[in-house]
Formats: C-alpha cells, sequence, structure tokens
C-alpha cells in the first residue's frame, strides 16, 4: 500500500507540478521579469498586481472622475483617461502600466510612434484580440503578415474614390431622411429641444446600411441593432476580462453576447449566400460594399486561385466590420461636431455660409464636398480635441530595439491618441482650444510633418474606411447645416466617455433652429 500511494504522489506530482509552474510563471514571474527589465532601463509606472494588473485602478480613476461635473471645456483627457494621464504625469511620457498580466509601455514622442507604425519590417503587431473583442470587431484590423496583405488587398477596391462616388445616393437617401424627420420634429415652432446622438446613430447605421448592403437593407438594419447592443455587452465584460475562463461562464450577458454572435453571423452568411446566387446570374449590382469585395473577391480567386479569394467565413468578418466601424466612428464625429458648433456659434456660421456658397440649396455633390475647405478645418479639429478611438496598440513578438530601449517579446505598446492630440508640446499652449484655423494649411503643415494627429491611425494600416467616413460627414454636416442652426440646450451635460468611441454619456441635447 505504501508504494502504491508514493508511486500516486509521484504521478501526481509530474501531472500537477508542471500545470502549477505554468500558472505561476503566467500570473507572477513572468510580469514581475518583465517590470524588472522595464525599470532597468528607466521605464516606471504603478506597481503590478496579481492577475489584474492596473485595470481596477483604472475602472476606479474612472469612475470617479465620471461622478464629478466638468464645465463646457474641451479639457477632457481628465474625465476620459484620468489614470493613462496621471500615470504619465507621475512617471513620464514613457511609462507603464498593466493590462492584466500584460505590460503596456506608453509611448508619446512622434518620431518612435512613426517607426511602431510604419512597421517596415513587421516587427510591430497588433495585439491579439480577446475572445470578448471577437464577438464584436474581427477581419483586416485583426489580421497580421499575409492574411492582412491579401485581405487588404481585396477590400482596396470598394473604397476607391470612384466607388464611394457611387455610393453617394445612398447617403444623400439617409440624410435627406434625417433632416426631414427633424424638420417635421421642429414643425411650425421654428426652435425645439432634440437629443441629436441617437438620430446620428441611426444616419450612421442607415447609411452603412443603404451602402454597404444596397437590396438586404433591412437585413442590414438588424445587424446594425445586434451589433450596437453588442458592444455595450462586451464594454461590459472588458471589466471582468482579467478572471481566467470568465468568458465560458454562463451568465446572462455571457450567453447573450454568443447568441448576438450567432445571429449575426446567420444574416450575414444569408446575405452573401444570396448575392452570390445573383452575381451568378448576373442579376446582382456592384455599387454597394458588399457587392465591390465580392466582385474583388471572385477576380482573386480567378486570376490567383480559390486559396487567394477569401473564404465565406471571411468575407462575414469583414462585412461585420464595416459595419461596426463604419457606424461607431462616423456618428461619433457627426455628433461631436454639432455640439462644438453650437459650443461656438461663429464656426456654425462660417461653415455654413461656404456651404451655401457652394451648394446653395441644393442637394450637395461630390464636386462640391471637395471644396469645403471650412468644414474640413472643422471635421479635422473635432477628430483632434474629440478623436472616436482615444488609443491605438502594438506589440512586439521577439525582442526589439525602439529609441534605445531594449523591449522583451510581449510586451505592448500604448500609443494615446487623445493624449498626443491634446499635448501642449506638440499643438501649443492652446491645445485645449477649439481653433479649426490649425489645419488652414492641411494635416502636414497642422502638425509640422509629425506623426501628432492620427484619428483614423498612421502607416500601412491606417483605416481603410476613412475617405468613406470623412464623404459621409461632409455631406450629413452640409445638409443640416442647410435647413438649421443649433445651439446647446441647458439640459446639455458636457461629459465625454468612451464606449469602444468617445461619446457623449448623457446625450447631445441642442435646440435647433429651422431656417
Amino acid at each position: 500500500m505504501e508504494v502504491y500511494l508514493s508511486n500516486l504522489l509521484v504521478i501526481a506530482s509530474v501531472l500537477i507540478l508542471p500545470w502549477v509552474w505554468k500558472v505561476f510563471n503566467y500570473v507572477w514571474w513572468r510580469p514581475k521579469m518583465l517590470e524588472r527589465t522595464l525599470k532597468k532601463q528607466g521605464i516606471h509606472g504603478p506597481p503590478y498586481k496579481l492577475l489584474s494588473g492596473n485595470i481596477v485602478d483604472n475602472f476606479r480613476a474612472l469612475k470617479e472622475a465620471q461622478a464629478k461635473p466638468m464645465g463646457l471645456s474641451h479639457q477632457i483627457v481628465p474625465r476620459v483617461a484620468p489614470f493613462h494621464l496621471q500615470t504619465v504625469k507621475n512617471y513620464g511620457k514613457t511609462s507603464v502600466t498593466w493590462f492584466g498580466t500584460r505590460p503596456r509601455v506608453n509611448i508619446m514622442d512622434p518620431e518612435l510612434i512613426k517607426e511602431v507604425l510604419s512597421n517596415k519590417f513587421g516587427h510591430y503587431a497588433k495585439p491579439k484580440p480577446t475572445s470578448f473583442g471577437k464577438q464584436l470587431v474581427a477581419g483586416l484590423v485583426t489580421h497580421e503578415g499575409e492574411k492582412w496583405a491579401k485581405h487588404r488587398r481585396i477590400i482596396n477596391p470598394a473604397f476607391h474614390v470612384e466607388k464611394l462616388k457611387l455610393m453617394l445616393p445612398a447617403f444623400s437617401t439617409s440624410c435627406n431622411e434625417l433632416v426631414s424627420k427633424w424638420e417635421q420634429w421642429v414643425g411650425s415652432e421654428e426652435s425645439r429641444e432634440l437629443d441629436v446622438w441617437p438620430d446620428l446613430q441611426a444616419l450612421t447605421g442607415d447609411v452603412i446600411s443603404r451602402s454597404g448592403f444596397g437590396s438586404s437593407y433591412k437585413e442590414g438594419r438588424r445587424v446594425f441593432q445586434l451589433l450596437t447592443e453588442q458592444a455595450e455587452l462586451v464594454i461590459q465584460a472588458v471589466h471582468r476580462a482579467y478572471i481566467p475562463g470568465y468568458q465560458f461562464f454562463p451568465t446572462k450577458d455571457n450567453l447573450r453576447r454568443k447568441e448576438i454572435d450567432r445571429e449575426v453571423r446567420a444574416i450575414m452568411r444569408s446575405m452573401i449566400e444570396k448575392r452570390g446566387e445573383a452575381m451568378k446570374m448576373r442579376e446582382a449590382c456592384s455599387d454597394d460594399l458588399l457587392g465591390l469585395l465580392m466582385e474583388s473577391n471572385f477576380k482573386e480567386s480567378q486570376e490567383q486561385g480559390n486559396s487567394s479569394s477569401m473564404s465565406i467565413e471571411d468575407v462575414i468578418e469583414e462585412c461585420r466590420l464595416f459595419y461596426f466601424a463604419g457606424q461607431e466612428t462616423t456618428s461619433s464625429l457627426l455628433t461631436w461636431t454639432m455640439i462644438l458648433l453650437s459650443m461656438h456659434p461663429s464656426w456654425q456660421e462660417r461653415a455654413r455660409e461656404e456651404v451655401l456658397q457652394v451648394f446653395g440649396r441644393n442637394k450637395p455633390d461630390f464636386d462640391g464636398l471637395n471644396h469645403l475647405k471650412i468644414v474640413t478645418m472643422i471635421l479635422y479639429e473635432v477628430l483632434r480635441l474629440y478623436p472616436p478611438g482615444t488609443i491605438l496598440s502594438r506589440q512586439t513578438y521577439k525582442r526589439m530595439q525602439l529609441g534605445g530601449i531594449t523591449l522583451p517579446a510581449g510586451v505592448e505598446f500604448s500609443l494615446p491618441i487623445l493624449l498626443m492630440h491634446h499635448d501642449p508640446n506638440l499643438w501649443g499652449e492652446d491645445a485645449d482650444e477649439f481653433k479649426p484655423e490649425r489645419f488652414s494649411g492641411g494635416v502636414s503643415k497642422a502638425t509640422n510633418n509629425q506623426v501628432s494627429f492620427f484619428p483614423f491611425g498612421w502607416g500601412p494600416r491606417i483605416c481603410i474606411g476613412q475617405n468613406f467616413a470623412m464623404m459621409e460627414s461632409k455631406l450629413a454636416l452640409a445638409m443640416i447645416l442647410q435647413c438649421f442652426s443649433s445651439k446647446l440646450s441647458p439640459s446639455y451635460v458636457h461629459a465625454p466617455y468612451t464606449v469602444v468611441t468617445l461619446r457623449p454619456q448623457y446625450g447631445a441635447q441642442l435646440i435647433l433652429h429651422k431656417l
């Protein structure tokens, strides 16, 4: 019996000890070794905490910041990114925080950001998305290497300027419906209060439904509703991302996320299969994003073979990305633009004068949109002060040298868009003021050719849909300015916060005046 028990203990030790070591290495040994390596090179930050890192500290700081009222100021960094800001103040612009067990080195030197985002030799990859993130966004933004190159090559034709022209009627239809809705809302009263945030969210979802999926417009609207709900659920889940295996717990939210994921995939698959059948019968229209993507994918398959084209699962992921990224980014930009123009009426009037000079009361056209210099300056300044995405992340996959610092494999970089856009060392002492004239000479002149303005990213992985978003924003803003003036309502509370993108926490209550 003693021999039997002894053998049993040996077997148990052989089986259990490696697992114990793996867990210990993951939650403590490796993070502490990385922390020590970074400290030796002068990179300091809040200390690593077992398993959670600084996630809890970050959310506590956010909760405290959001509980305090703020005035009508564009000095929003202390509210939107309080923990990140305090880290920079305490430990310097090159500092480290911990996202769970992973170190994130903060980089705020434009030259180093340029080196990371240019990624000439493929040394800096995007961090692998969590299981939560995959349920929201996948596709091109998460791929690396040859798969990324293949998808980018196939998708590029759909976002060519000439193809975007074909989508302008769909943009116009959606914008016209919004303007008509607001005219009916105001009615004979001439002025009336309205929270424009939900309507602008619906507008951008409507635009992507029409321009993205054409005849499958109704199914597209359902996808928009589901992904909006999914975004809220994913953000809630991130608070618990550091708990091992949390995504497998049968909680109500976890089950709902999986249910949404299945429904979105089923709707997308149905749309793609129907479009594929119609294309075979030469009945399909290829002037929407889905048609253009499938046409480009078919051409790739014919020229390079099936192995070079995207699978139906790949197409589903790219369509879902069109939807989420296109809707979220543009709704945020338009909402903050309307809020800021209501806060700065002189710029609102200048923008309206330009729109009326170019278009009069006629429907805006593609060529005219490219002549809206003041409107473009305003949109750039809104993107600077209120970027939809407040941070970019990259990581090393092997030992790397960056700016004289040696970084081990597995270290993430935090490229803080919001902090960079508000940095007085880059933009002057008036960095927190709304001054569209900064961009009167274009982006290069405004930034002194530095990578200090990157709301759509930068380098080879710059957002493929930025021209789509800018054209949609110019058109919507032009049509709104033709018909309405706006000012802030007394009920408006200035409270920017992040839920995937930067949003107004309590809505965007404006008083619309029909012109």
